[in-house]
């Protein structure tokens, strides 16, 4: 399993690109810091239950625990048995430290899983994390951001066994060894989430559904850390009515009764069953955010996905996930056509979850719009509905952009000490969301250039 970097740039993006590009030698240069403030982090908080039933809950878990996301099937479901530990190899950047401990306190308290860390060294882990330069990862697995692999506990061993059946998720019978491996040189934010998405995938369900739109296991990647659907699919995993070994139909049978215990909540009619994502939409989708593809081909890809969507009666987010990625390539070539997109997509996922992570990742492109064409109030007002959800969702390049967004827009409007104030709070979160002091300053000054002529 992997966390795919084709998705980087068009989703976990916090990227603006001005409407028209021939304007910017006439805007305003920006004033960039010379020196940042100290990084910003976000506290260990518990996420929200689950708004679903559990009818459709159970649904999910059993396609995310039988089904690898090629498609394969899975016989039996495995886990770990007994508890979990977790060591990290030397040379890792300093913020995974605190980010691991932050994410194995979590899966402790709110699903319930015996897991801790072990130095590396005292005996063999049952998970080991190892960092290496992304250049270096990706010589092996070309598209991978960060990915997971069974049975071997280092970057030399995977390397031994990577064409060998060992490493094929679907012959286990428990889990007993795992390597996750994460780059060394991106931002602590990235590093973040591919702990919490490598973590998860290490100890609990394999697949990934672009219908799952409150989850991680979920390839648009909006949500970057666990969420509370999560915290219940791995609460339910490692429960003791299950164990490694069971089958689809042994599992299906346990889990009315498991969900119902651990999800009161959740004990209520279901909707009907949403559709399977086809084959030719995924393909499409994920074309559109590739790399190594050329622009064209790539828009020609998303205008498929939104049509294969709309065909396909994928009324939910997969259809506003198709019309983000329109919007986002063709942000320089068609801006009209990109707002329309936004605007789509925005109305959906409103339907969705108007408080949601998606909506926010859509209204900071329309406030980069409204702030190109002058537009403040409207400017101030998105931004400021959008940055509670980018906090909730401890997305920190998305709130570090919310913020430069809005403090040229107070600038615009002769509130400049407001202005200050809001732009240091952005540096603060950039650099976590960003990493390097360079990264951060580039955003600022694409941000700034968003600003129409004084």
């Amino acid at each position: 399993m992997f966390r795919l970097s084709l998705l980087a740039a068009c989703v976990a993006l916090c990227g603006c690109v001005p409407a028209a590009v021939s304007d910017l030698p006439e805007r305003r240069d920006a004033t960039l810091p010379t020196a940042l403030p100290p990084m910003a982090q976000f506290s260990l908080r518990a996420a929200a239950a689950p708004r679903r039933s559990n009818i459709e809950i159970a649904r999910d878990f059993l396609e995310l625990s039988f089904e690898m996301e090629s498609g394969r099937h899975i016989d039996r479901i495995s886990r770990f048995e007994g508890p979990i530990t977790v060591a990290v190899a030397p040379g890792a950047p300093t913020s995974l430290g605190p980010d691991l401990d932050r994410l194995l306190a979590r899966l402790r308290r709110e699903a319930d899983i015996n897991i801790s860390r072990v130095q590396r060294g005292t005996g063999p882990a049952s998970i080991t994390i190892e960092t290496l330069p992304r250049a270096q990862m990706q010589r092996i697995v070309p598209q991978a951001a960060c990915f997971v692999v069974p049975r071997v506990s280092s970057w030399q061993e995977f390397r031994r066994a990577r064409t060998s059946r060992d490493l094929d998720w679907t012959t286990l019978a428990t889990r007993e060894q795992v390597a996750v491996f994460i780059p060394s040189d991106v931002s602590p934010q990235e590093i973040r989430d591919c702990l919490h998405e490598e973590v998860s995938q290490a100890i609990g369900p394999l697949n990934d559904l672009y219908r799952l739109s409150d989850s991680i296991f979920n390839d648009d990647n909006f949500n970057a850390v666990l969420t509370g659907f999560d915290m219940l699919v791995l609460r339910a995993y490692y429960d003791d009515s299950l164990r490694s070994g069971m089958t689809r139909a042994e599992v299906a049978n346990r889990l009315p009764s498991l969900l119902s215990r651990l999800n009161p909540r959740g004990n209520r009619s279901a909707g009907p069953a949403a559709p399977r994502s086809p084959d030719a939409w995924i393909n499409a989708i994920e074309t559109a955010l590739g790399t190594g593809t050329s622009g064209p081909r790539r828009l020609f890809a998303a205008q498929q996905a939104v049509a294969l969507a709309q065909s396909a009666g994928l009324r939910d987010g997969r259809l506003a996930f198709s019309y983000f990625a329109l919007g986002r390539l063709t942000l320089a070539r068609d801006p009209d056509l990109s707002l329309t997109s936004f605007l789509n997509a925005g109305r959906l996922y409103r339907e969705i979850d108007p408080n949601g992570i998606q909506l926010a990742h859509v209204d900071m492109q329309l406030a980069a719009f409204a702030l190109s064409s002058g537009r403040i109030d409207q400017t101030l007002a998105l931004t400021g509905g959008a940055m509670p959800a980018a906090t909730r969702a401890q997305n920190a390049s998305l709130l570090a952009t919310l913020l430069m967004i809005r403090a040229e827009a107070l600038d615009a409007a002769g509130r400049a000490s407001e202005a200050r104030a809001v732009r240091l709070d952005s540096l603060a979160w950039g650099r976590y969301g960003f990493g390097r002091t360079e990264a951060v300053q580039a955003r600022l000054a694409e941000v700034a250039g968003l600003s129409p002529p004084a």
